[in-house]
């Protein structure tokens, strides 16, 4: 392989056999499938100039072409997940060669092996919780109140009132995070995302990932549905491949369960 050229990882699964039949990958490279010791690692061609380690520092914060990068990556992750068991790696994973990716397969073998074995016959899901304020209680007031006081009283209600409803609405939250895990195999609580990110008014009060079998995907989908909670609006995404579930951690241990 040149010099200035590397190798993008997307997923690791099992050894099937086959050229991966999906969409191109990032910079519109061609998808392969590299295998060894019975794993394969679906990999395309970059320049280094673009994702080498200095440029990767640069380009990190352009959104528009960091969001580019992801929805390729997300492309090829779905498509390779649609043929089995996959274990996807972190977005913008670059290696200098082929070599590198067989070193990895090599060294996280019983861990790749370990989330395969894992996700087998199970997707990802997302749930998300957004507190809905509630009308704001009526305050009395005497007559004789001075105008500056009557409007710090119904100040001081407006605040008591948030604070109420975001009370409630955390704790809904929770009763449906319960819930979901008496279902699903594994969760965790990911950072709620702020109004810019999630593209609501609302203030997020959870946001959720869980790893689901799929013969329990329509009873998991049925407690997002449940009109019983109040205070919250639920939005349930997915299924996608297990990208929550399928991280290694440093220690190249596998990173599962409920981060709450």
């Amino acid at each position: 392989m040149d010099a200035e050229q590397g190798v993008y990882l997307y997923a690791v699964t099992r050894d099937e056999g086959g050229e991966p039949d999906g969409p191109a990958g990032v910079a519109g490279a061609p998808v392969r499938r590299l295998a060894h010791r019975g794993l394969a690692a679906f990999i395309s061609t970059v320049s280094l100039q673009e994702f080498g380690e200095e440029s990767l520092r640069r380009s990190m914060e352009d959104l528009a072409w960091l969001e580019e990068i992801a929805r390729a990556h997300h492309r090829v992750v779905e498509a390779v997940a649609r043929r089995g068991p996959t274990a996807p790696v972190r977005l913008v994973t670059v290696y200098t060669g082929e070599a590198q990716v067989r070193e990895l397969l090599d060294e996280r073998h019983a861990q790749f092996e370990e989330v395969l074995r894992r996700v087998s016959g199970r997707w990802e899901w997302g749930v998300k919780a957004y507190a809905v304020a509630g009308p704001a209680e009526p305050v009395a007031e005497t007559q004789d109140a001075a105008p500056g006081a009557a409007y710090l009283n119904r100040r001081r209600a407006a605040l008591r009132g948030r604070e109420d409803g975001w009370r409630r609405a955390a704790e809904h939250a929770q009763a449906v995070h319960e819930a979901l895990m008496g279902i699903a195999v594994a969760g965790t609580r990911h950072r709620a995302q702020d109004p810019q990110l999630s593209g609501r008014r609302e203030q997020m009060v959870l946001n959720g990932a869980y790893l689901v079998d799929e013969a329990r995907a329509a009873e998991f989908a049925r407690v997002v549905e449940d009109p019983a909670e109040r205070g919250v609006t639920l939005e349930l995404v997915g299924p996608w491949a297990p990208y929550s579930f399928a991280a290694l951690d440093h220690d190249g241990e596998t990173a599962y369960g409920d981060a709450s």
